[in-house]
């Protein structure tokens, strides 16, 4: 199927939820033949939250290496990917976990900019494979309540900024993947 040049590569997998844009992630990963690290970023705040990411859990190989990263803090983390698939899973949460913190969509875009950026930098010096799920927020109905708008207004901002610098991007849509951006 897909069976990419993975050195400085970065890909964009977007798509609605349940629409199959993990499992496309995953399967990329795995067939690039490369070690995994798992950058996750869901918290767990109730019984279904604890369910879905224990399915997750149970998806990807015991060999591939998980950080549990809610707010990236990627600077942090010493240590080397280089020749590695990095699976970011996914940024949707990333987005959400800052707004709700920080309460205000300027704030939070910046905070994720920062970290997203040291992740792009860090490829550049380290080589690595760099796969980012993230989910499509936009394109259906404008949400009754403000902070769901904001929500969904910022998310759009930082899918727009990754696809400007992903090297391939695809969209997932009832688990069949269309590549939007990207050698056909």
């Amino acid at each position: 199927m897909i069976m990419p040049n993975p050195y400085n590569q970065t890909v964009l997998i977007l798509g609605g939820a349940r629409s199959g844009k993990s499992s496309l992630a995953q399967k990329m990963a795995l067939e690039s033949g490369l070690p995994v690290v798992y950058l996750a970023t869901g918290v767990v705040t109730d019984m279904e939250m604890e369910v879905r990411v224990q399915k997750h859990r149970e998806s990807r190989p015991r060999s591939w290496i998980t950080k549990e990263t809610p707010y990236g803090n990627f600077s942090q983390m010493n240590e080397n990917w280089t020749g590695k698939a990095v699976l970011l899973d996914c940024i949707t949460f990333l987005v959400s976990n800052y707004l709700l913190r920080d309460g205000k969509e300027e704030i939070a875009y910046q905070q994720i900019l920062k970290e997203l950026i040291f992740l792009f930098e860090k490829q550049k010096q380290e080589n690595f494979y760099f796969l980012i799920v993230s989910n499509e927020t936009g394109m259906g109905i404008v949400p009754e309540y403000p902070l769901a708008r904001t929500f969904r207004d910022l998310q759009g901002r930082i899918n727009q900024w990754l696809a400007v610098r992903a090297t391939n991007v695809y969209i997932v849509i009832a688990g069949i993947p269309v590549k939007i951006k990207g050698e056909k």
